[in-house]
């Protein structure tokens, strides 16, 4: 019997009916503990699952649900929930670094993040060092001997540049360096980082594995021999756990991941080539446009693209990138991204080999009627 498809898993994998007298959508264990019949049973409950439970920062039965459904999605064995898709990355970094040790990471991750590995992380001195990522072969010279870590974000969130992860992994396996990917601008239906070797995959389920805007949550996913360790001290030891309720709400969204990621897809790149030919555009940054430096990686790595862009103007600076977004009807103003609404915030570029800074939008591309977004950006450059 062939494996389920993806819209398949989503759907049912991990979903037992016969468990929750016939509901196919769970229930919502809004527990903070679960009593044991005798004390036998309460003396051996974390061996008895599913049907042990103790106490809800160890485990419950409504996140446990999700955790299946996203391990199987993102062909890997385990996954564990938190309560931001911050508290998830730290807790992937943290899991594969001691004190003293150094990390390589794409300067292009998000900022938290960058803030977690330059910042907080110095405290017990392990150190970081940032590289374009663009060329595998920087992650190689940068590499110390206590480097202990590669931290790849593919494609990253603000200027959406990828890394060849097949190649950074065969590097980080040469030296004995564990690899971490944030998937959430991919998510499993575009791309499987575990395929290329990776060790740890974070996302931030606030995005398009919720896809609703109603709730903040990060997961960590992983091969068994990585994630069980993790799940026992920074799962259940730092106590930044999904909230039952917050997994039940992201169990409805990811049912229908599989059909929103491929509208998304189709009305960024619609939106991508519109702003492409545009003429008060310089450029686009979308690597399912052919355009895209990288998009024979994209193409290589990844199945398909989602809906979250940014973009250059000519003229104007950041005062007129902060115009243009002023002037969007459709598109909301916030950070985040990956719902079902349309949403803009204006940027700065990094500078460009000739030192220019150009300033533009970052725009994530939602489910609205794509022909009503389109003439909306229209009206918006005029």
């Amino acid at each position: 019997m062939k494996e389920p498809g993806f819209e398949t898993l989503c759907a049912h994998f991990g979903d037992d009916p016969d468990r929750f007298l016939g509901a196919p959508v769970p229930p919502i264990f809004q527990n903070s503990l679960f009593t044991s019949p005798d004390t036998e049973a309460f003396l051996r409950r974390g061996d008895r699952r599913p049907s042990g439970y103790d106490y809800t920062r160890v485990a419950n039965p409504t996140t446990e649900v999700f955790e299946q459904k996203l391990a199987a999605l993102e062909k890997t064995d385990l996954a564990r929930c938190f309560g931001s898709g911050m508290a998830a990355v730290c807790a992937a970094v943290l899991s594969r670094v001691r004190a003293g040790d150094h990390v390589v990471a794409v300067e292009s991750a998000y900022g938290p993040t960058r803030s977690f590995l330059s910042d907080y992380l110095a405290r017990f001195q392990i150190g970081v060092t940032y590289v374009p990522g663009d060329d595998p072969e920087q992650f190689a010279a940068a590499a110390r001997p206590e480097t202990r870590l590669y931290y790849l974000e593919s494609p990253s969130s603000l200027v959406m540049r990828l890394q060849d992860v097949e190649a950074v992994v065969t590097l980080a396996r040469e030296r004995n360096i564990a690899t971490v990917l944030d998937n959430s601008w991919a998510t499993p239906y575009f791309q499987n980082p575990v395929e290329f070797g990776v060790d740890l995959v974070v996302h931030s389920a606030t995005k398009y594995l919720g896809g609703h805007s109603d709730v903040v949550a990060g997961v960590v996913m992983g091969p068994e021999k990585h994630m069980r360790l993790l799940i026992a001290q920074e799962g259940v030891l730092l106590g930044s756990i999904l909230d039952p309720f917050a997994a039940w709400l992201l169990l409805r969204g990811v049912r229908t991941l599989g059909v929103r990621m491929d509208r998304h897809q189709q009305s960024g790149l619609a939106v991508a080539r519109f702003l492409e030919a545009h003429p008060k555009v310089a450029c686009v940054a979308y690597p399912g446009l052919e355009s895209h430096p990288q998009y024979a990686l994209a193409r290589r790595q990844m199945r398909g693209c989602s809906g979250l862009l940014s973009f250059a103007l000519k003229d104007g600076g950041f005062s007129a990138a902060r115009d243009f977004v002023d002037r969007l009807r459709y598109f909301g103003i916030a950070v985040s991204w990956g719902g079902f609404e349309s949403l803009a915030i204006p940027l700065t570029f990094p500078p460009d080999a000739a030192g220019q800074v150009l300033a533009g939008a970052r725009i994530s591309v939602g489910l609205e009627t794509v022909e009503d977004l389109l003439e909306d950006l229209a009206q918006a450059l005029e």
